[in-house]
């Protein structure tokens, strides 16, 4: 029998329904195995179609060419080791998670996704038939075991692969990052480890698709919970694994342990990543934002530089007469030390066009909400615009304390493509900022040092729509704000919850009712970077039209 055993793990970004380029990423891991001698290549949870398809891998003639197109890797990879690859998998009429092991020129084991994730992003059982507790497969003389993702944070399918006889477990995963997700995995996969006294080796898919951000980090454990190896966070890697087969059973030979960063660290490299996968798969190339000398604007400018390079990313500044000398400034200064393009389009007659194309209609009623947002759709109309003319995305810039409370207008700042800063909070965001202008990571493709001028840090923010405007006129202060959305969103909390945190029933009950009268709003906001468990989208759906409020 085999005393060694290498996988060669395909720790890779795939495409939601690209198949072809799937399939070629797949190949190019399985040749970079067969290279180093490899006894199996594996790669990620549904791998062939990308991660996750929704309702897309429902269609037949999406999930047929999956299938097909794993049957011709199976082909083409005769000769040389086993390829395990994620993808779906029909028996009868139900439709299947799968993980097919390929060999010999054929599919000749698959295995079935028994636990199927039914909350946050996950709507797995409205997709997928439940597979039975199975046992392992054979590579050679040595006996795999591999619960696919969710069915490794459940006790019963592996310990049923080792009561049938794995050597060591290999779990395929499409798991999503959102803050703090490494101690999660760590904790249940030392728990698996534990309960059946084998190895584990976690592979995870890397890269970003709509929303959401695989971050890599694949690791091995060895019998006891021992970390024998690590994967770079949010890197597409191809990494060769090696087991030795002791008087003990069969161990991880230890490898590198890549460092895992900090939650600010990672926040940032999410956001760019979301960014740009975001763009590379759509086909852009280049962005637009308007520029207005806040810090919202500032962070999403410096996170476009970072993820295409400054050269691509054009920022506007749109000043009406409420627009301050200071902000022009920091407008200006911000764009130029991050390298960006920088235009200057002032709204002062479009405004002054609309205002007297309206004038009789309103003649008699006093200016106010209206009349500001005018402002703020006209430049969206700009905006999109030039989006439309040059071929540039443009990103919406609300962070997810205004997104929560509507402080946002709907068709005009609102209007975009995509929102890099959606699920941060204003007070993160001040933070974020900071460590920017401290850190520079290889991955950034911005300028390095202090990027985001300090006086946008530190200045009162204020939507310049009127004469004086702060944003703390109508809103709490944000560290307060903030405070009583984590209660009522993240945590799903109560008016009661707040008040028992120390803030007024008031100010929650007024917050909550800006949280569910802005609902529609959302709806129809541009995608965002998910950084938490209660992003706005598919982590938190609420009806529209919702008479409910909390009395407690």
């Amino acid at each position: 029998m085999a005393d060694t055993f290498r996988i060669t793990l395909g720790q890779m970004n795939p495409t939601v329904g690209d198949i072809d380029a799937n399939a070629a990423k797949a190949r190019a891991a399985w040749e970079a195995g067969r290279d180093a001698g490899a006894d199996l290549v594996a790669l990620p949870e549904m791998f062939i179609t990308g991660y996750n398809a929704q309702d897309l891998v429902m269609k037949p003639a999406f999930h047929t060419a999956a299938i097909q197109a794993v049957k011709d890797l199976a082909r083409d990879c005769a000769d040389g080791p086993a390829l395990a690859i994620g993808g779906p998998w029909v028996e009868g009429t139900e439709l299947f998670n799968a993980y097919l092991i390929c060999r010999g020129g054929r599919i000749a084991s698959r295995v079935l996704k028994h636990h199927l994730p039914n909350e946050t992003v996950f709507d797995e059982v409205r997709v997928f038939s439940a597979g039975p507790l199975a046992g392992p497969y054979s590579v050679g003389d040595v006996r795999v075991g591999s619960p696919i993702c969710e069915d490794a944070w459940h006790e019963d399918v592996s310990e049923t692969l080792q009561e049938t006889g794995a050597d060591f477990l290999l779990v395929p995963n499409g798991s999503p990052y959102y803050r703090g997700k490494m101690e999660t995995r760590l904790n249940h996969m030392v728990a698996r480890v534990i309960d059946t006294g084998l190895p584990l080796i976690y592979l995870n898919m890397v890269g970003g698709q709509d929303d959401q951000v695989f971050d890599g980090a694949s690791f091995a454990l060895n019998p006891g919970g021992k970390l024998a190896m690590r994967l770079p966070v949010m890197t597409e890697t191809i990494a060769h694994v090696d087991l030795e087969r002791g008087p003990e059973g069969w161990r991880v030979t230890c490898g590198d342990i890549a460092p895992q960063p900090d939650d600010w660290e990672q926040d940032y490299h999410v956001m760019v990543m979301a960014l740009r996968d975001y763009l590379a798969k759509t086909g852009f190339k280049k962005v637009l934002l308007g520029m207005s000398g806040g810090v919202d604007s500032a962070l999403v400018a410096t996170i476009a530089a970072d993820a295409i390079g400054p050269q691509n990313v054009r920022c506007v500044m749109l000043p009406s007469e409420y627009t301050s000398p200071d902000s022009l400034e920091d407008a200006e200064s911000c764009a130029r030390a991050l390298g960006c393009h920088y235009d200057y389009v002032p709204i002062t007659e479009g405004r002054a066009a609309i205002t007297n194309t309206l004038a009789p209609l309103f003649e008699g009623l006093e200016p106010g909400l209206t009349e500001e947002n005018i402002q703020s759709r006209l430049r969206g109309l700009l905006l999109m615009a030039m989006s439309n003319k040059f071929g540039e995305m443009l990103l919406t810039t609300g962070n997810k304390s205004e997104v929560a409370v509507g402080y946002a207008t709907i068709y005009g700042d609102m209007a975009g493509g995509y929102n890099p800063i959606k699920d941060m909070y204003k007070t993160r965001v001040f933070t974020t900022c900071d460590w920017r202008n401290a850190n520079h990571r290889d991955w950034m493709m911005g300028n390095e040092g202090e990027v985001i001028p300090q006086r946008i840090i530190t200045k009162p923010p204020s939507a310049e729509l009127r004469d004086d405007q702060k944003d703390s006129d109508s809103l709490p202060d944000y560290p307060e704000l903030d405070a009583i959305l984590d209660i009522l969103v993240d945590q799903d909390g109560s008016i009661a919850d707040c008040v028992a945190a120390g803030f007024a029933r008031d100010t929650a009950r007024k917050i909550e009712r800006l949280l569910f009268l802005s609902e529609y709003k959302r709806f129809q906001s541009a995608p965002g970077a998910r950084l938490t468990k209660r992003a706005f989208w598919l982590d938190r759906r609420y009806p529209l039209v919702n008479g409910w409020r909390d009395k407690s």
